[in-house]
């Protein structure tokens, strides 16, 4: 067969591939189980499609609970909540020692009302906006639960409300109901907690027709002895709604895609919660029962910390500089690795996978959260950090002119050979983000003429090292021995190293890797981990291929949101579960800011930005971004057959030009 057949050929097939992936996203479209209200929440109105079950995570400064909640065949409902207090620390203190009990109460079956114990609930819908709302019927009663966690407290609350539905007067008796557990001394590095579950509002009520009554479940931990704060449900729920109000109102975007505008608005709520004050300062964690008070070099380094500049959140701009300034505590003289994760509030470090390409991730995350961030103060703080980190890959380029490390993110659990295409991409862009930042910085002009030529000299040995045919496509290995596709080619693309990009996104999204839950870790195996997949959208949109990125954003958007596990992206599976780790949902968020309107900080008050206007759109919006130490608004019309791309900020024009669609174009405050 000529090369020409063989090209059709290939062509013919993924034609195919994706026809039947636009068939099988418009049924899952058909068989969501959940809907998009009009007030932004969504919520499952429990059909004959029983039993099902799920499980969400949501944290605050002090506790965070991961809810596995469903309803059975007869519509009842069920709950088990694993509460974890990551600030009360266990024997031995390391990574997973935060104190964690699991509680089953059923308040509702507790209840009597005229004097016979409520029976027979049945749901109605289950709702999800930051909080879990719970609508139900019983006995000719209403009930509804909110759940959420405090949001600075080590306490978790479900506020309750009946209602009488019927048209006499009720009788309402709710239980004075609390236990109290007290945990092994020898087991707690400050000695015994108490853990409490109680019941607030207990007593007898009488309520006529459409009356109600308000009481709570709290449960709470702390240190045996020590007095717990006095709380109000109703204060306590309207911060929390107050708090997923603020992240509502801030890095808004606005398509014609309802779905879209949903999964990244939700994205931004798991993004920002799972940040704890800590001993050692505000921490981001990644979550899922196992990672809290403790930060790694991938996950709050290299995903989430860049992303935080956008959204203005505070604590999150706090949370990514402590991060870094931590990993700056191990920077030395020998060049020894940093570690890939602090733990235990900053007491200890965890390194048992030697060395990841930490030091690509901590220097790649640092450098482009300094430029975003735009505060010229924070960035002197963080350049010596840079500085190392970037040396440290410089001293560990091997004989191929890549950087070399013991594994890669991973960890071990698929092989990534002794030199791997991600840390090499990583220091890529670290290299391109430090030459611009120390210019604003002020710095030899030595020193980052210096950084430019390192970064086109990695780029050439990416392309030299890693670039091959792999299964017929024109893309990368992962590492040298490597000779299946792997999920983390697409990272050259999210650095701007489109030298493969063809090759690599017809491979990306083949019959090989691409599955019904975005990418596999490897071709021919079942595991995914939704970062690869995260990194790869993102890094298609950057390529410029819009159309078919958006094809496979729109079917993951509406699996993550709208289907069996919502709402929030996953880390992996099998491992986990599918939990709702944190620095997934700011990696799904950037593949909007990066990616969809290719945002690019190169000083600290200016960035780059490259739109890609779906072809199906009109417009698109981001509103209210933060960065460059400014609030302002991006808006994208069509205008024949270019776009319109104004910037505003505090009310004045920063640019307004009529450019062709995908161009770059340069942003000055």
């Amino acid at each position: 067969m000529n090369h020409f057949s063989c090209r059709r050929l290939k062509s013919l097939l993924s034609l195919i591939v994706i026809l039947c992936f636009q068939n099988n996203m418009l049924v899952q479209a058909d068989e969501n189980r959940w809907k998009i209200n009009p007030s932004g929440s969504i919520s499952w109105f429990i059909d004959n499609r029983l039993p099902h079950s799920d499980h969400i995570e949501m944290s605050g400064d002090s506790i965070s609970a991961i809810l596995r909640y469903g309803v059975n065949a007869d519509k009842s409902f069920q709950i088990e909540r694993q509460l974890v207090w990551p600030m009360l620390r266990t024997i031995p203190n390391n990574t997973h020692a935060s104190l964690i009990r699991s509680f089953s109460e059923d308040l509702i079956g507790k209840i009597s009302v005229n004097g016979r114990l409520i029976k027979g609930e049945k749901v109605d819908e289950i709702s999800l906006n930051g909080l879990m709302t719970v609508k139900s019927s019983a006995n000719g009663i209403g009930i509804e639960r909110v759940i959420f966690p405090s949001t600075a407290h080590p306490f978790f609350y479900e506020e309750y409300r009946i209602t009488n539905r019927q048209d006499r007067p009720l009788s309402v008796e709710i239980p004075d109901y609390r236990v109290d557990y007290t945990t092994d001394p020898q087991k707690g590095t400050v000695g015994s907690y108490s853990v409490v579950s109680e019941v607030a509002g207990s007593g007898f009520y009488t309520l006529k027709k459409d009356e109600s009554v308000r009481f709570g479940l709290v449960f709470s931990a702390y240190p045996k002895g020590k007095n717990k704060v006095a709380t109000d449900i109703s204060a306590e729920r309207s911060s929390r709604e107050n708090l997923v109000a603020e992240w509502e109102n801030k890095l808004v975007l606005e398509t014609p895609d309802q779905v879209l505008n949903q999964a990244f608005a939700f994205a931004k709520i798991r993004a920002s919660e799972s940040i704890y004050k800590t001993a050692g300062g505000y921490m981001h964690g990644p979550g899922g029962g196992a990672y809290y008070a403790a930060i790694w070099a991938n996950d709050q380094a290299e995903y989430v910390g860049p992303f935080f500049p956008f959204l203005g959140y505070s604590k999150g701009n706090d949370a990514s500089d402590n991060a870094y300034l931590h990993f700056a505590r191990f920077m030395n003289p020998e060049y020894k690795p940093i570690p890939s994760s602090i733990i235990a509030e900053g007491k200890d470090i965890w390194n048992g996978a030697g060395d990841r390409g930490d030091a690509a991730m901590i220097a790649y995350g640092a450098a482009r959260f300094s430029l975003s961030l735009g505060d010229k103060q924070t960035a002197e703080k963080l350049w010596p950090l840079i500085e190392w980190c970037l040396e440290y890959n410089k001293r560990h380029i091997n004989t191929d002119g890549v950087v070399s490390s013991d594994s890669d993110e991973l960890e071990g659990r698929f092989p990534a050979g002794k030199a791997n295409l991600c840390t090499s991409s990583l220091y890529y862009d670290a290299l391109i983000s430090a030459a611009a930042l120390g210019k604003e910085l002020g710095k030899p002009a030595s020193l980052t003429s210096v950084y430019a030529k390192q970064a086109a000299a990695i780029k050439q040995s990416i392309e030299s090292f890693f670039g091959r045919k792999v299964e017929g496509f024109d893309t990368y290995r992962y590492y040298k021995e490597n000779d299946v596709l792997r999920s983390w080619i697409c990272v050259p693309l999210t650095v701007g190293i489109f030298d493969r990009s063809e090759g690599t996104i017809n491979a990306l999204f083949s019959s090989r890797l691409w599955t019904k839950d975005g990418l596999a870790t490897q071709a021919g195996d079942s595991t995914f981990w939704d970062r690869s997949t995260l990194y790869a959208l993102r890094g298609v949109l950057q390529a410029g291929k819009t159309e078919k990125a958006m094809e496979f954003l729109k079917y993951y958007s509406q699996r993550r949101l709208l289907g069996e596990h919502v709402p929030y992206p996953v880390e992996a599976y099998p491992e986990g579960g599918q939990r709702h780790l944190s620095a997934e949902s700011g990696l799904y968020c950037r593949i909007y800011t990066e990616g969809l309107f290719g945002i690019r900080p190169v000083g600290l008050s200016s960035f780059t930005i490259t739109p890609q206007l779906p072809a199906d759109w009109d417009f698109m919006r981001l509103k209210k971004v933060h960065g460059f130490q400014k609030e302002f608004d991006i808006d994208i019309k069509r205008e024949g057959d270019k776009i319109r791309l104004t910037v505003m900020s505090n009310g004045a024009v920063v640019l307004n030009k009529l450019v062709p669609n995908g161009s770059k174009q340069m942003v000055k405050f």
